[in-house]
């Protein structure tokens, strides 16, 4: 399977920055309310590490959903998926490789925006650390 083609089937890129977006927001709170799960199991002791805490509950949630699913719970709501530029699901090192670089793009205010301009402007729909791994998201079709 190769993806489709921006310019032939542009439906399947059709408002995926907006479900982007709207995925990142839902899989954040998701991610907050595992953290603080978290919190509670450490008996508090995680409150004094929580940005450590949310960055590796947040790795290892991407990391998890993106190699099971190809799709975190708000890609899954959004109905968009990740793929290789090639067609190919992404394997369990890609999804790691991924979501620690979404992590690294996250962490700066400048490379945050920079990866929406990307998703914005590049024909495929990609960020920063799609970019950087040949990724895209789009659209899910029909037949997965």
């Amino acid at each position: 399977m190769t993806l489709p083609d921006p310019q032939l089937q542009p439906e399947f890129y059709a408002n995926v920055p907006l479900k982007r977006a709207l995925a990142w927001l839902v899989d954040t709170v998701l991610i907050l309310l595992l953290a603080l799960i978290a919190v509670i199991f450490t008996l508090f002791v995680g409150a004094f590490i929580f940005p450590v805490l949310f960055a590796a509950v947040s790795i290892g949630y991407r990391t998890v959903m993106l190699a099971r699913f190809g799709a975190t719970f708000g890609m899954m709501l959004g109905g968009i998926r990740l793929f290789h530029l090639d067609g190919r699901n992404p394997d369990p090192a890609t999804a790691a490789i991924y979501s620690v670089l979404h992590a690294g793009v996250m962490f700066f205010v400048i490379t945050q925006i920079a990866s929406i301009v990307t998703i914005l402007v590049t024909p495929y729909r990609q960020g920063l650390h799609d970019l950087a791994l040949g990724t895209t998201m789009l659209n899910r079709p029909a037949d997965i």
